[in-house]
């Protein structure tokens, strides 16, 4: 593996810098995870759909013949000011600010984020793949663009505090972009029998926020929600950490234009009641929220800037209140389920189906070893152990979708990952090439 990683870097120094950090990106990533796409994609372009700049917004279709059809919305950030819009504000801000070029789907983040888009979890070198139940299905691929987490419905002029830059004129158009998604989805395939709905991230909140939209236009015989590592959390009033937030995506993405189509089950005064509106609206469906406990990305989208203290640990805090809420909500209704491991060093803890599935897994009764004798087991390192089923993502999917199971694991506070020898040498090497 260090050769062919060498061998990538050498290749690499021979092309702009740009260019460079793309390939030393996949490079890496591909050796690790052995794992990428070449799927024929479509491209389209609908009248009407623009990113942030106002360029034209473009999407991916990819056809197999399969009565099933995903639909995978990207995550990326959100934005509501000059910073975060312009791309100024960098991991904080929102993604691709300079809009969508039409070879984006070779890229790698199409190429390699999601097993759930390769129908696949690439696993490790020597380690062969393990097709997952998306094997096969069509694909609406959705890229983010808009900063809003593909519902707003504003345009909003953002000025520079420095004062070094005329005003930025942006187009939170993403609740537009999703409907012409979803509407043209269903022209293309009139009769899903299931239709998968799921996003990372920004694009796991887009689930939630859009369901019922998409769902509505696309009428399958069977429903799925997966929200990855995007929770609305209940937020009812200002005691709760997730209200100022979502009061300043209310105004800046103009999102009382789109909630207010929704149905009664939903509450405008809590965007947390999202959850329990899919779940009422669509009885029959299976719905899902995954995501780690230790996340350290979404939830300083949540907290950093709403919040003091705000330093690490009290970011962490502030998550474990609101996802504990969010839990004896979901344990409401029959049909979601949740998947919530503690954390994994890859990306922050942030994501449980991007990249690869290593660390992607939970164990509702995971502990530190019991007896002496089990420090003996290899690896020898491992203090933690799983006492009860040891759940992968790749077979909570298989339960959740073919067998329509509900399945709900939140795991304790543990060290499992950090000690495992494995992710100590997968993780530096993904999050050296993420930048991160």
């Amino acid at each position: 593996m260090k050769n062919l990683v060498l061998a990538g870097l050498t290749a690499a120094a021979l092309v702009p810098a740009a260019a460079r950090a793309e390939a030393v990106f996949s490079s890496i990533v591909d050796v690790i995870v052995d794992g990428g796409n070449n799927y024929n994609w479509q491209k389209v372009e609908l009248p009407g759909t623009k990113c942030g700049n106002g360029s034209q917004f473009k999407f991916w279709v990819h056809r197999t013949g399969s009565p099933n059809l995903m639909f995978l919305f990207e995550g990326g950030g959100a934005c509501w000011d000059y910073d975060t819009c312009s791309g100024r504000a960098g991991l904080l801000g929102a993604a691709n600010p300079n809009g969508i070029g039409d070879d984006y789907i070779t890229n790698f983040t199409a190429k390699y984020v999601s097993p759930l888009v390769n129908g696949a979890d690439p696993g490790l070198p020597g380690r062969s793949k393990r097709d997952l139940v998306t094997k096969g299905w069509n694909i609406v691929y959705v890229p983010y663009c808009t900063g809003d987490v593909h519902v707003g419905n504003n345009v909003a002029t953002y000025v520079d505090s420095t004062g070094q830059n005329p005003p930025l004129t942006w187009h939170h158009n993403g609740y537009t972009n999703t409907l012409a998604v979803a509407n043209y989805a269903k022209t293309q395939f009139p009769n899903v029998q299931k239709m998968l709905m799921t996003g990372y991230s920004a694009g796991g909140t887009a689930t939630a926020a859009g369901y019922y939209f998409v769902r509505k236009a696309i009428n399958p015989a069977r429903g799925y929600l997966l929200n990855d590592s995007g929770p609305i959390f209940l937020a009812p009033n200002a005691n709760f950490r997730s209200r100022r937030l979502h009061d300043q995506i209310r105004q800046s993405w103009n999102l009382n234009s789109v909630f207010s189509l929704l149905p009664a089950t939903f509450s405008q005064n809590d965007f947390g009641t999202i959850n329990r509106m899919v779940a009422q609206e669509f009885p029959n469906d299976q719905l899902a929220y995954t995501g780690y406990t230790r996340d350290y990305n979404y939830s300083r989208f949540s907290y950093e800037r709403f919040h003091t203290p705000n330093d690490k640990e009290s970011v962490h805090g502030f998550w474990k209140q609101d996802q504990d809420a969010l839990v004896t909500e979901l344990n409401k209704y029959n049909n979601f389920s949740y998947f919530i491991p503690h954390e994994r060093a890859i990306n922050q803890s942030h994501c449980s189906t991007i990249i690869t599935f290593i660390g992607a897994h939970a164990c509702q009764q995971m502990e530190k070893k019991r007896h002496w004798w089990e420090y003996a087991e290899f690896p020898w390192s491992q203090t933690f152990k799983c006492y009860s089923e040891f759940v992968g993502m790749d077979l909570f999917l298989s339960r959740w979708i073919n067998g329509n199971q509900r399945v709900r694991i939140y795991e304790p506070a543990n060290g499992y990952n950090a000690e495992d020898p494995g992710m100590q040498i997968v993780a530096p090497l993904i999050n050296g090439a993420l930048g991160g």
